[in-house]
């Protein structure tokens, strides 16, 4: 089939802002275009897809970013910029979309999914987030009403946040595992990795690390500059290693070297692509028990949850994290989130929804 997929409209692919919504779109691609499919993306400009993905046509729009629902209120209004990003790549995806089989929207946001009820276009929404705004709650119970299908999401705990949807389809994640180089050291630091904003809670696993004596290795796009420095002057100086934001590859390579990740989100996850990206690694991951992870990271074989907030534990686990067989992680991801798997379940979803429209 020939698919248009949207990007998200909160910074280009490559520059780290659109945080997991990135590395899910190019795992995507590359795993439709090997399944023989043909993909365009509407992306912002200066997007660039990676090097694997070349066979895949890339549209770019220019335009004002949306602000993205993580850091609005719950009841806030939509808010549609002035020359508008996400309109702009709408409008061209949909005019690509009118000789292709489907429209596959990756933004978490107003517009796409109130277009789905007034176009015969079919529609589909790879939904990214929990419920993080009201209005958007709604609109997805009003469509879902007449498109049943036209859904999907990352994990069941995902789901959970739309309970009108009484069937969900949960498509997980997948990554090029080739991307991925298992690494079966013990030793190394601790690490962190994602965009560096109050909702991830960072300050937790630099509390761990600080009460091991380590200082904590750091790797992500820094979206919320306040947020940081308050965190580096909570602790002492040089408790942190700030990374900064890494391309796969070089991120990859270095995130191999670490004995354990802390993941520590104050909000539920859809998913949690760190954590599949270090156990790929073969990096044992301790987690909270919140959202995504908890159905990701399998208790005492690939890494620890603990309740969610419960520093004391995670710190308990993050102690004995050498115990877990390394080997144990990249197995995991092997049998349950490459680009292939994903792909084929992407696919599987995408022709019941194209069903729906004849």
């Amino acid at each position: 089939m020939r698919i248009v997929l949207i990007s998200t409209p909160i910074g280009f692919l490559g520059s780290g802002k659109g945080g997991g919504v990135e590395l899910t779109l190019n795992s995507l691609v590359s795993g439709l275009i090997s399944l023989g499919h043909s993909v365009d993306v509407v992306a912002p400009k200066k997007s660039k897809l990676h090097e694997i993905n070349v066979k895949a046509k890339l549209h770019y729009v220019e335009g004002e970013d949306q602000i993205s629902w993580q850091h609005q209120n719950y009841y806030s209004p939509v808010s549609i910029p002035d020359n508008s990003l996400l309109a702009g790549m709408l409008e061209k995806g949909l005019d690509i979309a009118k000789h292709a089989d489907v429209l596959l929207n990756m933004s978490y946001d107003w517009l796409p999914i109130w277009m789905t009820i007034n176009l015969d276009i079919p529609i589909a929404h790879i939904i990214s987030m929990g419920s993080e705004s009201l209005v958007i709650r709604n609109l997805i119970s009003k469509v879902y009403a007449k498109y049943p299908k036209n859904f999907a999401f990352h994990s069941q705990m995902q789901a959970k946040d739309y309970p009108f949807i009484k069937e969900p389809t949960i498509i997980g994640n997948g990554f090029n595992l080739d991307n991925y180089i298992f690494q079966d050291s013990v030793q190394g630091p601790l690490a962190w990795v994602g965009r560096v904003a109050p909702e991830k809670g960072l300050e937790d696993a630099v509390y761990v690390a600080n009460k091991l004596g380590e200082k904590l290795k750091v790797w992500g796009f820094i979206e919320d500059e306040t947020y940081a420095s308050k965190i580096e002057k909570s602790f002492p100086k040089g408790a942190i290693d700030w990374k900064g934001f890494l391309p796969t590859d070089k991120l990859q390579e270095e995130l191999g070297k670490c004995r354990g990740l802390l993941n520590t989100p104050k909000w539920n996850e859809a998913y949690g692509n760190v954590i599949v990206e270090a156990l790929a690694c073969g990096v044992p991951v301790v987690a909270y028990k919140r959202g995504g992870p908890s159905e990701i990271i399998q208790h005492g074989h690939t890494g620890y949850l603990s309740k969610p907030d419960d520093k004391e534990t995670l710190l308990y686990y993050a102690n004995i994290i050498q115990k877990i067989n390394r080997k144990n992680c990249r197995e995991w991801v092997e049998k349950n989130a490459s680009a292939d798997i994903f792909a084929n379940k992407v696919v599987n979803w995408l022709n019941k929804v194209i069903i729906e429209y004849k």
